[in-house]
């Protein structure tokens, strides 16, 4: 794969596509949180719009089922007063035998102006970006094992909002690691912005072989793992993986690695729980955690629209020529 880095920013250096936190500085990251923070106080007004993105044309090439990040990049457009168009896969011409590169085709001579591309393939999202027309932005929305860019954006949003800072902070991301785009991204993005320490707590068989190299601490103990962290992410466990041979039983999952109440004692008195969703209550974490008084989840689901507001209005931005 081309270094992804090179073909985000255009020629000053701004994002034009935003497919990967992987080769990106602090100050663009900075940026996003900076412009999502303007945009936060969009949804509290009695008219969440504003005509940023008016008369532009975004369009959703979701090839994997979503609800969360397809609504709030809907919504996200919407309030930017863009035109928006999802894609309905199991009924386009996709499911008929039409490639990727003619489905792009297809909507390029649409007039569109931007994609927004969830795949199951890592890649895919680079791959349209590398052969799109020059005035259109490719953001992606979540590719095979590869990353989910916004989503740890919207994840580092909700943090500094708690938080303030990334200095001096410890992070735990506990779960599927070895299967998870959202943590790859997280991992990437909380090194960057200058996370004190980032550990990585899992059974052996649900880490990747390299995952040292990333750039955390690695615990195979739940408890050992959460000693004096400051926000704890909790990752979905993928069903399909519960019985087999990565993991026993649901219940022997959750014994563990499961946040509970308890296990939330270990870590800081002020630390912050974190999911990126859809969370499976008894599996991961108890709905006690979940819906108690350190949860930020539903922050996080509201963060989301600013977020993608900030990651379209700069790749739109910046695709014009713009400052």
């Amino acid at each position: 794969m081309a270094a992804i880095e090179n073909l985000q920013l255009n020629a000053q250096g701004k994002l034009q596509h935003f497919l990967s936190i992987e080769g990106l500085d602090q100050s663009l990251l900075t940026e996003i949180l900076d412009t999502a923070e303007s945009f936060a106080e969009v949804s509290k007004q009695s008219v969440k719009k504003i005509p940023l993105l008016r008369g532009k044309t975004i369009v959703n090439l979701f090839f994997e089922n979503s609800t969360r990040t397809r609504a709030t990049f809907e919504l996200a457009a919407t309030r930017l007063s863009a035109d928006i168009l999802s894609m309905n896969i199991a009924t386009s011409a996709t499911s008929k035998g039409e490639s990727l590169l003619d489905t792009i085709r297809n909507m390029e001579a649409m007039q569109v102006d931007m994609f927004v591309v969830r795949h199951s393939l890592s890649g895919a999202p680079h791959f349209i970006a590398q052969h799109v027309a020059d005035h259109i932005s490719v953001i992606n929305a979540g590719d095979g094992q590869h990353e989910h860019p916004t989503q740890a954006m919207l994840d580092m949003f909700t943090i500094r909002q708690v938080k303030q800072q990334f200095a001096g902070l410890r992070v735990a991301i506990v779960g599927d690691i070895l299967h998870s785009r959202v943590a790859r991204s997280q991992i990437h993005a909380l090194n960057i912005l200058g996370a004190e320490e980032v550990r990585v707590i899992a059974p052996k068989t649900l880490l990747p072989t390299d995952v040292e190299s990333l750039g955390v601490s690695v615990f195979n103990d739940l408890d050992n793992g959460l000693k004096n962290v400051d926000v704890i992410i909790m990752l979905r466990l993928q069903k399909e993986r519960m019985n087999s041979a990565l993991l026993p039983s649901e219940s022997e999952y959750f014994k563990c690695f499961g946040l509970s109440d308890e296990r939330l004692k270990i870590a800081n008195s002020d630390a912050i729980v974190m999911h990126p969703g859809p969370i499976n209550r008894g599996v991961e974490i108890s709905s006690s955690v979940a819906d108690g008084p350190q949860s930020v989840i539903l922050q996080q689901v509201s963060n989301g629209i600013a977020v993608r507001m900030a990651v379209m209005s700069m790749a739109m931005r910046n695709n014009e020529g713009g400052e």
